[in-house]
């Protein structure tokens, strides 16, 4: 998937925190929503994105609980519901801004009922 360069448009487009590494999860829902038209299997997902498959299936299935892929066995496909998708993302966005701000154990103890009920 990463090749070691990129369109110079793209380039020029992007943030600088657009080229921070993300995790297995930022991957993966990416990947997905890059490839929208498109249902996958856990092994060829984890081959394109140089992860294990176990990691990438248990990844896929946090994110359909959460109602943010699809999945009919043995494909996977992001979500259709676009709003949801970037509802999360802000979320996620957000509390990664917290963590760094706070450390993740502070974080935890800041938490209440009702971001748990979001979460």
């Amino acid at each position: 998937m990463s090749s070691g360069a990129i369109d110079i448009e793209e380039f020029e487009d992007a943030d600088a925190e657009d080229f921070e590494e993300r995790t297995a999860t930022e991957r993966i829902v990416l990947f997905l929503d890059e490839h929208d038209d498109r249902a996958w299997k856990a092994a060829t997902i984890a081959d394109q994105l140089g992860l294990e498959t176990d990691t990438v299936s248990a990844i896929l299935s946090r994110l359909k609980e959460r109602g943010l892929v699809r999945h009919k066995r043995p494909y996977w496909a992001i979500t259709d519901d676009k709003e949801r998708l970037h509802s999360a993302y802000r979320q996620h966005q957000q509390h990664k801004r917290a963590d760094e701000q706070y450390g993740a154990e502070e974080l935890a103890e800041l938490q209440t009922d009702e971001m748990e009920q979001v979460q």
